[in-house]
């Protein structure tokens, strides 16, 4: 446990929460983190008064650089492995920044994988905790994914009250409507969206890769950082068979 404090706490990133201190005393164990001030994604995400389309961008770009930084420019590889809009905080300025490391897996520099019981929320976790192989950082692909979509459509992965059963569990729905090239219908009344919608088509198109069941078609958070920024091409992703949704 101290070892791998002390490296989370190492970290530093415009995008994730500074570490600032931790207890590590018998059975208690406590990670205190700098104080930020808009509280979590959660908290505006699925409230009444929706984000505007232009802030819920650059928060996406925020957490994928994020995860970016873990994965691939740490000198210890982190694996989050509970990435959800509640550990994402947001400072003064709505600035994204990934919190909340207490499930977080490092790798050693020759390790790519690790063995480790299924860590994570329901809804965000990917469908490789519930097989007998090994995790990798592909696991936060899986769920940022979910928040990508979450962050698009202003609405909770699993919602079973939607009045349709297909809209129940965004993933799917999604996934559907990019099929039939309706993604307008995800972003209905959300007049800032539908006025961008290549930009939704494209950012649902990047969801939908980080979805796929198989890891290994996953892209990478450089991958997907550089679709999301425009600076690497979108291709078509696969389709229906090769999806599933975060549910178990």
């Amino acid at each position: 446990f101290t070892v791998e404090v002390q490296t989370i706490g190492r970290t530093h990133h415009k995008n994730l929460v500074r570490m600032i201190g931790f207890c590590n005393e018998v059975k208690e164990r406590l990670l205190v983190y700098e104080f930020m001030t808009n509280g979590s994604l959660n908290r505006f995400l699925f409230g009444d008064a929706r984000l505007q389309w232009n802030l819920r961008i650059q928060l996406a770009l925020g957490v994928a650089r994020g995860l970016l930084y873990l994965h691939e420019e740490c000198s210890t590889q982190i694996i989050h492995c509970d990435i959800k809009p509640h550990n994402i905080l947001l400072d003064d300025n709505f600035t994204a920044k990934i919190s909340d490391f207490g499930l977080a897996k490092l790798l050693r520099t020759n390790q790519t994988q690790t063995n480790t019981g299924i860590r994570g929320t329901r809804g965000y976790v990917a469908p490789e905790w519930f097989k007998s192989i090994g995790i990798t950082a592909k696991v936060d692909v899986y769920s940022f994914g979910v928040i990508l979509l979450e962050l698009i459509c202003c609405r909770r992965n699993v919602d079973l009250e939607a009045a349709e059963e297909d809209k129940k569990i965004l993933t799917y729905w999604a996934n559907d409507c990019y099929r039939y090239g309706r993604v307008d219908l995800l972003v209905e009344g959300d007049d800032e969206a539908i006025s961008n919608l290549k930009m939704v088509e494209m950012f649902v198109a990047v969801a939908l890769w980080c979805l796929q069941e198989d890891p290994t078609m996953r892209p990478t958070m450089l991958k997907v950082t550089q679709m999301l920024d425009g600076a690497a091409a979108v291709p078509t992703p696969p389709d229906r068979s090769s999806f599933v949704s975060s549910l178990r």
